[in-house]
């Protein structure tokens, strides 16, 4: 287990283990790659990151990170492979994330988007995305480093 501060300086603990902060996570954090690019969607307030939200009432994980993934970007997920889960302790309540790679088969286009512009793709993510005005926070701590580090070494993508 890793443990540090988010962007804002909140504590987070990261573990890549099945469910070890909570078996009923609020939250989802999907890392999205399509044809050898990562798939992200801009959000309207945030900037780019990979897509991801919250859990609705009577849905599982699984499926609400696949609809996640569908209103943000319009993607179709081919496979979707749980990582880990993430969790942020704020000042008034805590929040837990499972993250999940998917694997996107297609895209396709919505009249809606719900709270973001719709999907992004890039071949690379920036080296100093930290410093990059154009990703969301969410890019910004070391959730994403050492997620990006795990898949690697599970060659996920």
């Amino acid at each position: 287990m890793d443990v540090f501060n988010d962007y804002y300086g909140y504590p987070v603990r990261l573990a890549f283990d099945s469910t070890p902060f909570s078996i009923n996570p609020r939250h989802v954090w999907v890392i999205c790659h399509m044809d050898g690019q990562w798939l992200l969607t801009n959000h309207k307030k945030r900037g780019l990151e990979f897509p991801g939200g919250k859990v609705e009432h009577g849905e599982t994980p699984e499926a609400a990170a696949i609809r996640e993934v569908k209103e943000e970007t319009g993607a179709t997920v081919r496979s979707l492979t749980f990582l880990g889960q993430y969790e942020v302790t704020l000042p008034s309540e805590r929040i837990v994330k499972n993250i999940y790679a998917a694997d996107v088969q297609a895209l396709s286009s919505r009249n809606s988007y719900y709270e973001t512009n719709g999907p992004v793709k890039i071949a690379e993510l920036p080296e100093a995305i930290e410093k990059d005005p154009s990703f969301s926070f969410i890019m910004k701590d070391l959730v994403l480093r050492k997620t990006l580090d795990y898949l690697k070494r599970k060659q996920l993508f």
